[in-house]
């Protein structure tokens, strides 16, 4: 009964699916609370947000029902954090108002706050779903009615061709120019690229054979340049068949990007190198279906994100009067 003292009218109404008069009646004491009520209450009392080995181990549950599509930086990076973090505050069971409030109070960016967003979208869509176990019911799940924080449109960096030229002039070694070359012309991930081994590549077609995100097995195309790069590499490291050709792990490819950053002052990631892939791409004119097959994107969505740099003068180039 602690939690009919506790909260809200409209609170109890919304988690117990009870009318707001009948609670108000019975927490008012104008009537006693019938069985189902009682049930209900208890029911909220052992999975609510005072509950924290109920909390943790929906968590656990969680990520053991993603983590076949999942790598474990995305888990350890977004899901543990993010939800170890809101769920002590919201607990299992929250409303919709509490979880919009939630939001609203965070001090992080609206970045930030979007991604805490899509880490408790999916943790509710899954609690309330019958996979969970957790018997609640779909139709009450409270993210339904929780909107999407609102997110800058921002026009994140890519690098030009003579930007890719400078960075490949200063790399140190063979390694490194092959990988900022793979980069550019793959549009690979991080990981994608740093598990790359002989056997991926076949030289002949250009591709090379990667386990993208969710485990999906895709091929990346690379160029000349590229290629004059990796068997330069592999004529000086000569790499086991089994292992990654680089010799290095993904922190040391960040850490050699990071470095060569430093030097030359240009933006230097992973993530820039893909954007440099696709927007390289759209200005010479190749649509952004194809640039979203080849780069093994969802969505033609993403694609559009992560070519926004790419201005009406860049496309003008290509236009052709359709009645000329």
């Amino acid at each position: 009964m602690k939690l009919l003292n506790k909260l809200q009218v409209s609170e109890l109404a919304e988690l117990s699916n009870f009318s707001k008069s009948y609670i108000s009646q019975v927490k008012h004491k104008k009537r006693p609370p019938s069985k189902k009520l009682l049930e209900a209450l208890q029911r909220l009392d052992q999975r609510g947000n005072g509950n924290q080995a109920e909390i943790e181990k929906a968590i656990r549950l969680f990520l053991e029902s993603r983590q076949q599509g999942l790598s474990p930086r995305t888990i350890d990076d977004f899901y543990k954090k993010y939800l170890g973090k809101a769920l002590p505050i919201l607990g299992l069971m929250p409303n919709t108002k509490k979880i919009n409030t939630f939001l609203t109070s965070l001090s992080c960016s609206l970045g930030g706050r979007h991604a805490y967003f899509r880490a408790l979208r999916c943790f509710y869509n899954w609690l309330y779903s019958p996979r969970s176990g957790f018997d609640l019911k779909g139709r009450e799940n409270p993210i339904v009615w929780v909107d999407a924080p609102k997110v800058p449109k921002l026009i994140l960096p890519s690098l030009s061709k003579e930007q890719i030229e400078i960075l490949l002039a200063r790399a140190n070694n063979a390694r490194d120019k092959a990988v900022i070359a793979l980069f550019t012309e793959s549009g690979l991930r991080l990981s994608e690229l740093s598990n790359i081994k002989q056997r991926d590549i076949d030289w002949q077609a250009r591709t090379v054979r990667v386990m993208g995100k969710g485990n999906k097995e895709g091929y990346a195309p690379f160029g000349p340049l590229s290629e004059q790069h990796i068997k330069a590499w592999l004529e000086e490291y000569k790499p086991k068949a089994n292992e990654p050709i680089w010799g290095l792990k993904s922190r040391g490819i960040q850490h050699m990007l990071e470095s060569l950053a430093e030097e030359t002052g240009l933006p230097c990631n992973p993530h820039t190198f893909r954007r440099t892939f696709a927007c390289l791409l759209r200005k010479a004119g190749v649509d952004t279906m194809t640039i979203k097959d080849l780069g093994r994107w969802e969505s033609l969505e993403m694609v559009q994100r992560y070519t926004r740099s790419v201005s009406f003068n860049d496309s003008l180039k290509f236009y052709r009067p359709p009645l000329s």
